[in-house]
């Protein structure tokens, strides 16, 4: 089966009811991001950072996957599908997508503050004094701001054997997961669906300047029925 690598932003979820990362003035749910996304702001208030993911993961429960997610479900009836994703929820998962790389790490775990790869499932709310077994506390699994995505290096060996490339929901502006098109082969087709489309069409890029619930599953069709 040929291969089909997706690459998903903040607009494949954001009809779910997720919250784009930054609303027009820059602030997240009131908070300037650094507040809540950086190891800046753990250090300065872990309780204020531990209760904004508490929520996000509590609204996380109140939401659905959208067409776009399921759409990319109905690709591996005859594709090979990796979705490598910018988001921290886990829509593509209930979607039923099988191969999902979480670039910014994933809202339904907590990790060690003491190992980094000491990371387990979390369904509920962390609190302050809630430990690993080393007795340090947990915080979100989240790439923060000045923190290292681990998840790059397997994403660029997965995203370098592409044969098609899917981007949906992302302005592809914000490094370094917007690098990882500089892995794919010059000759392989690539989709691009995003109502504000950055790029231009040429030969190999086809644009669909719409929503991710209607272009995606255009997307889908048009590949299964060439498939």
């Amino acid at each position: 089966m040929k291969k089909i690598v997706v690459l998903t932003g903040a607009g494949v979820s954001a009809e779910s009811g997720i919250k784009t990362f930054r609303d027009a003035d820059g602030l997240w749910e009131g908070h300037d991001v650094m507040q809540v996304a950086s190891p800046i702001g753990w250090e300065k208030d872990q309780e204020l950072v531990l209760d904004f993911y508490n929520k996000r993961r509590r609204q996380l429960r109140q939401v659905e996957p959208n067409a776009a997610h399921l759409a990319l479900k109905d690709l591996e009836e005859k594709f090979d599908v990796h979705i490598i994703t910018q988001n921290i929820d886990d829509l593509h998962e209930r979607a039923g997508s099988q191969n999902v790389i979480h670039l910014h790490g994933e809202l339904k775990k907590a990790r060690s503050t003491f190992d980094e790869n000491l990371v387990m499932d979390w369904e509920g709310d962390i609190k302050l004094g809630d430990f690993c077994e080393h007795n340090y506390q947990l915080r979100p699994h989240v790439v923060w701001f000045g923190e290292a995505v681990p998840m790059m290096e397997k994403a660029i060996e997965i995203t370098a054997e592409a044969e098609i490339l899917i981007i949906i929901g992302t302005s592809m502006q914000v490094y370094p997961a917007a690098g990882l098109v500089d892995f794919i082969s010059d000759d392989i087709p690539v989709y691009f669906i995003d109502p504000k489309p950055s790029v231009s069409e040429n030969h190999r890029l086809t644009i669909y300047a719409e929503k991710a619930s209607s272009g995606v599953p255009k997307v889908v069709k048009n590949l299964l029925e060439k498939a």
